[in-house]
């Protein structure tokens, strides 16, 4: 069962501010890339083929603390770990690493829960227990790993 997924990438041009450095609204894209990546390692898509009813993964809580700033051309490592498991949401913890060169330095911590809703007709949305399938393939981190 996984409970943690990681991937490196490289910080974009686009992504920096006038500052030169990240913008803070693209720590929830990483955030979310490290979702799907790590929906995807357990075979699961985030954008589910039909099911019935169809299921989404709205957000209800995402938070972010800053240690350092990246710039363009940092190669930087997501680290998604599985905070809490409910019945109907996921809360997952988040580090960031800047990767340039020596050692690996914490540049920003976060959290993000997202609850399992069925998908209607018309758009309404209802909570619902998450997919069995979903569930026998993840578990909640162990609490060392959890530690900031």
């Amino acid at each position: 069962m996984a409970y943690e997924f990681k991937f490196v990438r490289t910080v974009e041009f686009s992504e920096t501010d006038m500052a030169g450095i990240v913008h803070f609204s693209n720590y929830a894209k990483y955030l979310e890339a490290a979702e799907h990546r790590f929906f995807r390692s357990i075979g699961y898509s985030i954008v589910a083929a039909p099911t019935d009813p169809r299921v989404g993964w709205p957000r209800v809580h995402v938070g972010f603390d800053f240690k350092k700033p990246l710039r363009f051309e940092d190669e930087i490592e997501i680290h998604l770990l599985v905070a809490r498991l409910r019945s109907k949401s996921i809360t997952y913890k988040f580090r960031i690493h800047k990767l340039n060169g020596g050692q690996p330095e914490l540049a920003a911590t976060g959290e993000m829960t997202v609850v399992c809703i069925s998908l209607a007709e018309r758009g309404a949305m209802k909570a619902c227990n998450i997919p069995e399938e979903v569930t026998s393939k993840i578990e909640v981190a162990p609490d060392e790993l959890l530690e900031d």
